[in-house]
C-alpha cells in the first residue's frame, strides 16, 4: 500500500545539515520486518512510523526504528514526527502526546512554512554505572588522560540508556578515533545504545558532543542525539547543578547541529528546529 512520507532535518534550521529522519504515516498496517527493512532502506539513524495509539491519553503512536531493529525511544524522531504529524493534519500549533515503548511524552509544535521549532519533556533520569574510564577512553580512541578530571563517565537514561563521557576539552574530541569491536563489547553489557562523547562547561552551560552507536556490523557517528543530550543535562543537573545547556554536535561530520536542553518539571526538555526536505509517498 502506499503510505505518505514526510523527509525532514532535526536540530538545524538549514536543510541537508542536523540529523535525517523519513517518517512514515498512516502506518497501523506496516509490519516489522517491513519497517527494519525500509528503515535499512533509507540508511538514516532513525526512522518512524506514525501508527493509531493504543494507550489512553496519546494522539498518536511512535514506532522509531534504527538499522539494527527498534528502540524503545528516541531524540531526533520524537521531535520530527510531531512536526510531519503537525503537518499532515494541516495545524501550525500543536502539544502533541507521543507513545512510545517507555511511556508517553509531550511534544510541542511551532511551524512556519517548512521550518519548524519543537520542544518535548523525556522521561525522568536514571543514573547508573560508571565505567572505568580507562575502558571508556580506549574505545574512544583515546588516552585516559583524555578524560575529564573529575566528571566521569556514567549510563544514564531520560528513555533510552546512553554512556555519558566527559573529556578534558575539545580538542579531545578531534582525536577521537573508536573501534567498533571495543564499542559493542562497552555498550552492550551497560545496555546502552550510545557513546556520548562531550566536552562540556557546566558553568556557561555549553558544550560539544561526538556521539557512536553499532549499526549493522558498523560503526555509526550521529549528527544529532536528543535522547543523549536530555540524559547529559540531567547529569550535569546533578553534579553542578546545569539548568540549561546548549549543545553543538556533528560538526565533525559535516552535519552541524544544535540541541536546546532546559530542566523543567524534574527532568529535560530537549528542543530544537526543524525543516522539512521532501513530502511523497512510499509503497510499503
Amino acid at each position: 500500500m502506499r503510505h505518505p512520507i514526510t523527509w525532514l532535518d532535526v536540530f538545524t534550521s538549514t536543510p541537508l545539515t542536523g540529523n535525517q529522519l523519513a517518517v512514515v504515516h498512516d502506518a497501523d498496517d506496516v509490519g516489522d520486518a517491513t519497517m527494519l527493512a525500509f528503515a535499512r532502506e533509507t540508511r538514516f539513524s532513525e526512522t518512524t512510523f506514525v501508527q493509531t495509539p493504543t494507550v489512553p491519553g496519546a494522539d498518536y503512536r511512535n514506532r522509531i526504528w534504527t538499522m539494527p531493529g527498534e528502540i524503545s525511544f528516541a531524540g531526533h524522531p520524537s521531535l520530527g514526527t510531531a512536526v510531519a504529524v503537525a503537518r499532515a493534519r494541516g495545524v501550525e500549533h500543536a502539544t502533541y502526546v507521543q507513545q512510545t515503548h517507555v511511556g508517553n511524552q509531550p511534544v510541542e509544535v511551532r511551524l512556519e512554512g517548512d521550518s519548524a521549532r519543537a520542544s518535548m519533556l523525556q522521561e525522568p533520569p536514571t543514573f547508573g554505572d560508571e565505567p572505568p574510564s580507562a575502558d571508556v577512553m580506549a574505545t574512544a580512541g583515546l588516552a585516559l588522560v583524555e578524560a575529564h578530571p573529575y566528571l566521569p563517565a556514567q549510563v544514564v537514561s531520560t528513555g533510552e540508556a546512553q554512556v555519558i563521557a566527559p573529556l578534558r576539552d575539545r580538542d579531545a574530541l578531534g582525536r577521537v578515533a573508536p573501534d567498533l569491536r571495543a564499542l559493542r563489547m562497552l555498550l552492550e553489557p551497560l545496555g546502552a545504545l550510545v557513546l556520548y562523547l562531550v566536552a562540556v562547561d557546566p558553568d556557561d552551560g555549553s558544550a560539544h558532543a561526538r556521539s557512536f552507536f553499532v549499526g549493522v556490523d558498523e560503526l555509526i557517528e550521529d549528527p544529532a542525539t536528543g535522547s543523549a543530550a536530555g540524559p547529559l543535562l540531567a547529569y550535569l543537573h546533578q553534579r553542578a547543578g546545569t539548568l540549561s545547556l546548549t549543545i553543538r554536535q556533528g560538526e565533525e561530520i559535516g552535519r552541524p547541529s544544535r540541541l536546546d536542553c532546559t530542566w523543567a518539571e524534574d527532568r529535560p526538555r530537549v528542543a530544537g528546529d526543524v525543516v522539512v526536505v521532501a513530502d511523497g509517498h512510499v509503497s510499503l
